[in-house]
């Protein structure tokens, strides 16, 4: 990656030089400055730096901060006044270097008439380099976009193998049924309740999650459901406090990003043995298309042998840069007795 962007760098310094040397050192002249007299260096010196100033001010600031972000109008305009700027400050310095060198000019032309067609040929070649930086930038963005969707493209068809491998996963199967199975004889109801939640989260997995986008409100379903069958399954080990709200149910979101997260909470939740203890905390809000998960657990602060999320984790953070890139945030501290992860999302 550094030899591809020392190359690239090498690569632009070069241009402009040979650029430079191509005018100044052969036998060309340019609205009457010519290399003879010693004003077409001058003159050129000054030209190139504002030709270059144009040139990145589309690549490094304007395009993505103001044209990739939709804020064309803005982008408009300010690239507008900058290449007039630039424009009317050179016609301002060619004149003085016209006066130093005594450069033989039309003359008898007014002057209103001579600054006007000198403003004019600077600005065609202004608008020329503006024009490049845009469209160096522009393709540039291209390929990114055309490489993210190809990395996102199979990165969905790995998540779509491992889910058929979760989809009947043995641990969690294992889970579920081991939950019905303690209530069965205890309490017939809540043990059929249990077993339709079971049902659902299974159906979910199979059938609907292999859309790359889904309903706000029907993730966040499936999330509560996830989260009474393992509050179910821990019983009285553990003290859950959770809370799901949100203001607008249609939104879109990508399915599965938020279960890694409480999963891995109640995985590696402290074992003590008095269960008021043992606390996981979750809350999932939505407010004006941004939606903000917190799920926070005690852990074993001595004998603590597991790291918090592995593999799952690894996957999830991967597939939140490809499907939200610069539109998520993701933070996980590991306090003295506490594992806490937000993870904000704009789903706009």
């Amino acid at each position: 990656m550094k030899t591809k962007t020392y190359l690239l760098v090498g690569g632009h310094i070069l241009f402009w030089i040979l650029n430079y040397l191509y005018v100044t050192k052969g036998n060309l002249g340019w609205n009457g400055f010519s290399n003879s007299a010693g004003s077409l260096p001058i003159a050129y010196s000054y030209g190139i730096l504002f030709n270059a100033a144009l040139f990145y001010l589309q690549i490094f600031w304007l395009v993505p901060k103001y044209f990739i972000t939709n804020k064309k109008a803005k982008f408009w305009l300010i690239s507008l006044l900058c290449t007039l700027v630039a424009t009317s400050v050179e016609t301002y310095l060619d004149i003085i270097v016209v006066r130093r060198f005594d450069v033989h000019v039309e003359m008898n032309l007014p002057i209103a008439v001579f600054v006007i067609s000198w403003f004019y040929h600077n600005v065609i070649f202004h608008s020329l380099y503006t024009a490049s930086g845009f469209f160096h930038r522009f393709l540039y963005e291209y390929r990114k976009s055309e490489i993210t969707k190809q990395a996102l493209l199979k990165e969905t068809h790995q998540s779509e193998l491992k889910y058929l491998k979760a989809q009947l996963n043995p641990h969690f199967l294992f889970n579920g049924i081991n939950s019905v199975y303690h209530l069965i004889g205890k309490n017939n109801p809540k043990a059929k309740d249990t077993l339709l939640q079971f049902s659902g989260l299974l159906r979910y997995q199979l059938y609907e999650s292999g859309e790359a986008r889904l309903q706000l409100e029907r993730e966040l379903d499936y999330v509560s459901q996830l989260i009474h069958l393992e509050s179910i399954r821990k019983g009285g080990d553990i003290r859950l406090n959770y809370e799901v709200n949100y203001e607008n149910a249609a939104l879109q979101i990508a399915p599965l990003l938020l279960t890694p997260f409480i999963e891995n909470a109640f995985k590696h939740i402290s074992h003590h043995d008095q269960g008021e203890h043992n606390k996981i905390d979750i809350s999932i809000s939505e407010k004006q298309s941004t939606l903000v998960l917190e799920v926070k657990n005690t852990y074993e602060v001595s004998g603590q042998k597991n790291q918090y999320g592995g593999v799952g984790l690894t996957n999830v953070k991967r597939r939140l840069m490809l499907l939200y890139p610069e539109k998520h945030q993701l933070d996980i501290d590991k306090e003295e007795e506490y594992f806490t992860v937000r993870l904000k999302i704009d789903l706009r």
